[in-house]
């Protein structure tokens, strides 16, 4: 039975509300791990039809430079019209395209946990780094079906389309899945770990949730009891947070031999996490994975107004960041707290205390709106700030943080930000819209800005013109007195390991075969010296650097009092730099309580977890 036949023989059963309209074989053969081949089958209505990759809005890997073998049965033609769009001229009626996808060459150390790889014992597929899709066509719904290696299992936020008596057939020496997307981006957005897993489940809310592991082969033993259980735990607050899920089912990703981090998507996430880690702690990877966890509320479900739908574009500028990251972080750091799971910063306080410290090290932030930070977060070369480097997560953690004392002050304790996102969520889950990506409600500063107002009762303008459109530094002893705390901060000098830290705030990024430096702070050694972002590092004294890994090597093996020279080339011509190597200082933040604090701010504080 070919592919389409088992598509059309078991998916009717399995999805009778969904008719698929374009069927997809995805397939890895063992004796070559290079890449996967796809096919594709689908109604051709004229006497022309475009298929394009998709751009991811966060991490556009351009994985259209690695599609090979384009063609089209039983005949037709094929002209590649843009990087990432083909034009197929072909009779009408059913036809075929099939294409191979070469993966690149494995990145040097750790994997970016969201991008696709192959292994004997299994891999990372699917996704923007596999399927074209139709264009004109992107709300059809999909079928997939995936031809695998006898040994290897899935996980995938992918609904089933095949019963469950029949996922995991034998066909030949493959093993046959079956799925179903009820639009393309639904499929784009759903990436597929496959191989030799190990999976648990649990239930939240009558809701399914899988966690899955794919181990090296090497991997090394940990306690998997505790490791289900943080995760477990997590959920549950975002439950209690939120009321309910945005989704019907949800699978935890986690592959080792990737570096901690990962990617949010709207029924699954994809994670790095380091076997030899979780042995130390089965909640090494919690705090990450709680930040993409909560991205399916803040980011996924409730989507900036600049966010489009599936597009192989670039996604445009996003100024409202600060708060899908932010604000995500602020809940990452807060539910875990809730839920009891112990964390670096061993206390909410000494989490605040280095993230103030943070703040205050970098002049960036009295210099930049959040919402310009935010449009430079994403998709744009380094250096767009010029002599200065700056995070819309820090800085989006920190507004939350004194929107939520705001609204916890004026409301006397009753109401928090947590009342925001439950507004914003219900708003969102009010107008659900005909697919899977939501309605017309979107956000953005003045959508977020009255959602805090009809919290609180309160005006909220001066804070977003001076914090959020405006590049005011926070006055945080102005929020935190509401709690009856206030910052004591000293400066002195930066250490590393009890050594005086050598100022290396500089970096550079790989462009056209050579090296653009990036200042992180202009009152830093290099800035001082007169290097600037964006100069085309030509050699460090007076050897040629090619590369950011040569560059950083020489950085690394800087001592204190060395004399650097370092030639760059501008558009006025060729400048010189002599940098002195020496330490900077940096601030330390405690938060203090305030000698005349009310029996009130100290209850506010303490239901803020302070």
């Amino acid at each position: 039975m070919n592919a389409l036949a088992l598509i059309l023989a078991l998916f009717a059963p399995a999805h009778p509300a969904l008719k698929p309209q374009i069927q997809y074989t995805l397939r890895v053969d063992s004796t070559n791990l290079s890449g996967w081949t796809v096919e594709m089958r689908l109604r051709n209505t004229s006497d022309t039809f475009r298929l394009a990759m998709a751009a991811h809005p966060e991490y556009d890997d351009r994985y259209y430079r690695y599609v090979r073998d384009v063609e089209i049965e039983p005949s037709g033609t094929v002209t590649r019209v843009d990087s990432a769009v083909w034009r197929f001229e072909a009779p009408r009626g059913f036809v075929t395209v099939r294409y191979r996808i070469a993966l690149p060459p494995s990145e040097q150390g750790l994997r970016a946990a969201w991008r696709p790889f192959l292994t004997p014992t299994g891999g990372l597929i699917g996704g923007p780094h596999a399927f074209m899709y139709q264009l004109g066509a992107e709300e059809m719904p999909v079928a997939v079906i995936l031809d695998l290696p006898p040994s290897w299992a899935v996980a995938t936020g992918l609904s089933d389309a095949l019963r469950p008596s029949d996922q995991g057939m034998l066909r030949g020496k493959q093993r046959v899945w079956g799925y179903a997307a009820q639009d393309a981006e639904t499929l784009v957005d759903a990436p597929i770990l496959v191989g030799r897993l190990r999976q648990w489940r649990f239930i939240e809310s009558g809701v399914t949730h899988r966690v899955v592991y794919w181990p090296l082969p090497n991997a090394t033993s940990f306690d998997t009891l505790a490791f289900v259980s943080g995760i477990e735990r997590m959920v549950h607050e975002t439950f209690a947070l939120f009321g309910r899920a945005p989704y019907r089912e949800y699978t935890f990703q986690f592959a080792d031999g990737a570096y901690s981090g990962g990617l949010e998507h709207h029924s699954s996430v994809t994670m790095g996490a380091q076997s030899a880690d979780l042995a130390r702690d089965p909640n090494a990877v919690i705090q990450e994975t709680a930040h993409e966890f909560v991205h399916t509320w803040n980011l996924m479900a409730i989507r900036p107004i600049e966010y489009q739908n599936i597009t192989y574009r670039t996604q445009p500028p996003v100024s409202s960041l600060w708060f899908s990251e932010g604000l995500t972080m602020f809940y990452a750091d807060l539910l875990l707290r809730r839920a009891g799971i112990p964390l670096r910063d061993s206390t909410r306080t000494a989490h605040l205390e280095r993230l103030i410290g943070s703040y205050a090290s970098n002049p960036a932030y009295g210099r930049f709106s959040a919402e310009l930070i935010s449009r430079v977060a994403y998709n744009v070369d380094p250096g767009e700030l010029g002599d200065y480097s700056a995070s819309t997560h820090l800085q989006g953690e920190l507004i939350g943080t004194m929107l939520d004392l705001m609204i916890r002050d004026v409301t006397h304790g009753q109401r928090s930000m947590d009342d925001v996102m439950r507004l914003l969520f219900d708003r969102v889950s009010a107008d659900p819209g005909p697919t899977a990506r939501g309605g017309s409600y979107r956000i953005d500063g003045h959508v977020i800005e009255q959602a805090v107002e009809t919290v609180c009762g309160c005006d909220a303008t001066p804070f977003f013109d001076a914090h959020v459109r405006g590049a005011r530094a926070i006055d945080f002893d102005r929020w935190l007195g509401m709690i009856g705390l206030r910052t004591h901060v000293t400066w002195g000098p930066a250490v590393y390991n009890g050594e005086p830290e050598r100022d290396l705030r500089v970096w550079g990024f790989e462009r056209d075969t050579t090296i653009r430096l990036v200042i992180n702070n202009a009152t830093s050694i290099w800035g001082r010296a007169g290097l600037h972002s964006r100069d085309r590092l030509v050699s460090v004294n007076g050897a040629a650097v090619k590369t950011w890994l040569e560059l950083r090597s020489k950085l690394q093996a800087l001592r204190m009092g060395d004399t650097v020279r370092v030639e760059v080339m501008r558009p006025a011509g060729p400048f010189v730099a002599t940098v002195v190597v020496a330490g900077f200082e940096r601030p330390t933040v405690r938060l203090e309580r305030l000698p005349n604090a009310t029996v009130a701010q100290r209850r506010l504080a303490k239901a803020a977890i302070f």
